[in-house]
């Protein structure tokens, strides 16, 4: 019966996930996220059923030239003094110009113990070309 059990639980968790919308995940512990589904969870804002939060791991400089509205900066130089300043209870969308920083980023905060992180690995350039708002 344990044998059955775990059989069909085999099965049935990776048709859950993917009805959830979730992405896989990555050796390193973290998701990576598309850019239409992080659009459209930065869409619904408040009204959305999963608290998120996007966070930029770029310089201050590149931050300031244009982001995600609504994101908060905290370079990938900082992250680890500052980690506490994530969000532990909302799934956050990490990003930087084109993802290479932010998958470091993703995976510090995996191993830190962070379990709901995306990386956006598109970054901000993908974010810009696809016509999406910034600030």
């Amino acid at each position: 019966m344990k044998k059955l059990m775990m059989i069909t639980m085999l099965f049935a968790l990776p048709l859950a996930v993917q009805a959830c919308g979730m992405g896989e995940v990555t050796p390193e512990g973290y998701e990576n996220a598309d850019i239409e589904h992080a659009h459209q969870h930065w869409e619904q804002g408040d009204k959305s059923a999963i608290p998120f939060q996007f966070l930029d791991v770029r310089t201050v400089k590149e931050y300031q030239s244009g982001h995600v509205p609504g994101a908060i900066n905290i370079p990938i130089q900082e992250l680890a003094k500052r980690i506490k300043e994530v969000p532990t209870d909302k799934q956050v969308y990490v990003y930087c110009e084109s993802g290479t920083r932010s998958a470091k980023a993703a995976k510090l905060l995996a191993k830190s113990g962070y379990s709901r992180i995306e990386n956006m690995g598109v970054g901000m350039s993908g974010w810009r070309d696809h016509g999406f708002p910034q600030e």
